[in-house]
């Protein structure tokens, strides 16, 4: 009996175990050859990759074609099934993959036909671009069939990867589009549904282009307007209770992906050239969006240039190439617009300016794993695709957008290899095909320079705000030329910033316009700790990037001292422990700061409470079903109201401003009080603001997810000042140098070089970026040598 359950025990232990120690196997065959030689029939010479301890490559080639090809090989070993997700995303095919899970993201994306658009910009481009695309290509499937087996998360998804082609990298590029743009119009749509119903005056009021706060580099900042009166808007006299209604929405303090970076002129430095900085926000996963890399060209025609790469691409996309550096940040500019269609006389016609005409329909079909394929049917105008799924009250909504057009994406971002200059830099930024990005930029002779990286369009004259109806208006005509770009070159204060707020006023504003730019509250922070000091090194830099000083928050902080007077604290006992944690605060998003959560707290419950009661008389009609969203500048209108407490713009649910803001206290209390153990003063900043990074595919894996995702760090940083961070959102990459020091440099990245878990390169330097530890720009010594080598057919 004992040897019987010995062996009904032991045999399905030992299946199991054979089943792990294969599977371990599989997964090990996978990591990617680093030493050695690969003979390659494609090369026109050997190439050189040399990896540091971190796995970061410096490639080294005889020509640019060997160069991309090389670049794909290392980005098919270490990345491919993040590239992989990224076309995917793009083209609407990801539940290919992971079946109905993914139908409803598929359908919004199919909308755009980026596959087809993406061929057709392969088809267009220049000679030379399309051998380097069409040499990536190659390399990135030479590098995944250098593997032994496939990259593990297809044997978890049971499914094969499909090979590379020249498309695909324009469709990563598309998907660039999808994270950094506005591929619906919504704020058009959101601004549009406010001034459906509140009256002009109200809707400019709540919805102005900015604020005290702002930092342009050309211009000054907004004042807030006049509070109305109570002829014109009086809440106290409508009883409409703002409880009653839905919940208008707040996205104010969601992070925005975009980034912060400036620029500093050599009559500052004391090695005479420029200084760039950049950090580029993103939500954070593991592997990490950006890729590090040095790409040399040896030769006559030589190149070097070092950064990060995006996996999918052959360039390097920010970084210094030794005479020119130069990083971004998101313009949120308007680039796509709301188009209001109205219908043709016949059935399945839209009018025109010339006429009615007749929707152009595509059927497309969406594959699903372990599923049937699903059909889509696509209506598309002469100015974009219909947005059938929007239900705006005025009418159908078509989006135009830059994306959709040819001139979208190019490789004009390989031209910054041989920028020689920063003027010749900023002529290519125009002419790039990208989101269209806050360009910055330095050289090796001291000069600084911003402009606008990416197409921008030429508009009529309407009001871009909101949705328009183009049959009667007309909408784009034509496209910037680059003499037309705004530019600001070495300005006399030596410093240039920008944050994704507004840059810029007058007509530069115009032509940029406002796709829903940030609140300028940490561009203000940023150029306030420029002009600071006369004199900069790049190590400066990064104390400014790691600025998590609660500078916003801080007249919060006294409004709600004020508010928590001696007669408010006596009528209720918590509202004591929270006086108490927020005028002892420390005034920083640090971990272990309590009063800068329930600060911030505050804020937060505060303006949704402040804007539910401004908008809900205006939801009481056809759109009471919809919330108005609130605008990024909505701060000083909200400043204005609490300092100067109008009692017409109080809602009859309180007696007075005090009971309001008291009611927000007692809010926040609540809520921090239901659902966590321990008092108020256990509830730290970095409790709410653990970083979780983690891999796609972790926690659907029957393994740990400590063996996919990066460790839980509680870290400091928020979103209205340098140090933007939130629990899955941060820095994706950030960096310092001057053009022509780049060892001098430094560089930080979350995760990893590699995207393979049992990879020594899956988590490097992933600790300095956590930490903000100084970190070399420049790859170091080479631990590992892999030459593919030129081959005979």
């Amino acid at each position: 009996m004992t040897k019987l359950v010995w062996r009904i025990t032991l045999v399905p232990l030992l299946f199991l175990a054979g089943v792990a120690l294969t599977g371990y196997l599989m997964v090990r065959l996978s990591l990617p050859p680093l030493d050695g030689e690969i003979p390659v029939t494609t090369l026109i010479d050997d190439v050189v990759i040399d990896r540091d301890d971190a796995g970061v490559p410096t490639i080294q080639a005889a020509n640019r074609s060997d160069l991309a090809f090389a670049t794909g090989f290392v980005h098919g070993q270490d990345r491919f099934f993040q590239m992989d997700l990224m076309r995917r995303k793009a083209a609407g095919e990801l539940a290919e993959l992971f079946g109905e899970l993914a139908l409803s993201l598929d359908r919004a994306h199919r909308v755009h036909r980026f596959r087809f658009r993406a061929e057709e910009v392969v088809a267009s481009l220049p000679s030379d671009e399309a051998q380097i695309l069409s040499a990536y290509a190659a390399g990135v499937n030479a590098g995944l069939a250098s593997l032994q087996a496939r990259p593990f998360e297809y044997f978890v998804l049971r499914v094969r990867p499909q090979e590379w082609n020249a498309a695909d990298s324009m469709l990563v590029a598309f998907a660039m589009f999808l994270e950094l743009d506005e591929e619906r119009a919504g704020p058009d749509m959101q601004r549009g549904l406010a001034r459906r119903v509140l009256p002009r005056e109200i809707f400019q009021w709540l919805y102005p282009q900015g604020t005290s706060w702002d930092a342009p580099l050309r211009g000054d900042a907004f004042t807030a307007a006049p509070i109305p009166p109570a002829e014109s808007y009086n809440l106290r006299a409508t009883g409409v209770a703002p409880a009653a209604l839905l919940s208008a929405g707040d996205v104010s303090d969601v992070p925005l992906p975009g980034s912060n970076s400036w620029a500093v002129a050599g009559s500052l430095s004391s090695s005479g050239k420029a200084i760039i900085a950049s950090d580029m926000h993103l939500p954070v996963a593991v592997p990490n969006t950006f890729y590090r890399a040095r790409l040399v060209v040896t030769g006559a025609d030589a190149i070097d240039v070092s950064g990060v790469s995006l996996p999918g691409t052959p360039l390097i996309v920010a970084g210094s190439n030794g005479r020119v550096a130069w990083a971004f940040t998101n313009s949120y500019g308007d680039w796509s617009d709301a188009v209001l269609l109205r219908d043709g006389e016949e059935a399945g016609t839209y009018r025109t300016s010339a006429g009615p005409r007749r929707f152009d329909t595509y059927r497309e079909f969406i594959n699903v794993k372990d599923a049937e394929p699903r059909e889509l049917v696509i209506r598309e105008t002469m100015w974009g695709p219909v947005l059938d799924d929007e239900q705006y009250p005025d009418g159908l909504i078509a989006v135009r957008w830059i994306a959709h057009d040819q001139r979208a994406v190019n490789l004009r971002h390989l031209d910054l290899e041989r920028a020689q200059s920063l003027q010749q830099a900023l002529e290519i930024a125009n002419q790039m095909g990208m989101p269209p990005q806050n360009f910055v930029a330095g050289d090796s002779e001291g000069n600084i320079g911003w402009t606008i990286a990416g197409s921008i369009p030429r508009r009529a004259d309407f009001d871009a705000r909101v949705p328009v109806d183009w049959s009667e208006n007309e909408g784009w005509v034509g496209w910037l030329d680059v003499e037309e770009y705004p530019r600001i070159v070495n300005p006399a204060s030596g410093r240039i910033w920008t944050a994704n707020a507004r840059t810029v006023d007058g007509e530069a504003l115009q032509v940029i316009g406002d796709g829903g730019y940030d609140l300028g509250a940490r561009a203000q922070q940023i150029r306030d700790q420029l002009f600071a000091a006369e004199h900069f090194e790049v190590p400066d830099m990064l104390r400014i990037q790691l600025d998590d000083r609660a500078i916003f928050l801080s007249r919060w902080r006294d409004l709600v001292l004020r508010v928590l007077d001696n007669r408010a604290v006596a009528a209720m006992e918590s509202r004591q422990e929270y006086r108490d944690l927020v005028e002892h605060w420390e005034p920083r998003a640090s971990v272990d700061s309590v009063g800068y959560r329930l600060v911030r707290a505050f804020r937060l419950t505060i303006k949704r409470q402040v804007f539910d009661m401004l908008t809900a008389p205006a939801r009481v009609d056809e759109n009471a079903g919809r919330p108005l969203l609130q605008g990024k500048q909505f701060e000083d209108v909200l400043w204005s109201i609490l300092h100067q407490q109008p009692m017409h713009l109080l809602s009859a649910d309180y007696a007075t401003w005090q009971d309001l803001m008291l009611a927000a206290v007692d809010e926040v209390i609540d809520e921090l009080q239901t659902g966590f153990k321990g008092p108020l003063a256990d509830r730290s900043w970095g409790e709410r603001n653990t970083v979780s990074i983690r891999h796609p595919l972790s926690q659907a894996l029957p393994l740990p997810p400590a063996w996919f995702d990066m460790p839980y760090h509680a870290m400091p940083g928020d979103v209205h000042m340098p140090r933007v961070q939130s629990p899955d959102f941060g820095a994706s990459v950030r960096f310092a140098l001057s053009p022509g020091d780049e060892p001098g440099g430094y560089l930080h990245m979350p995760t990893g070089q590699s995207g393979h878990p049992l990879s020594n390169f899956y988590r490097s330097g992933h600790d300095d970026w956590a930490d903000g530890r100084f970190s070399s720009f420049l790859p170091a010594e080479s631990r590992y040598r892999l030459v593919l080598t030129a081959a005979a057919d």
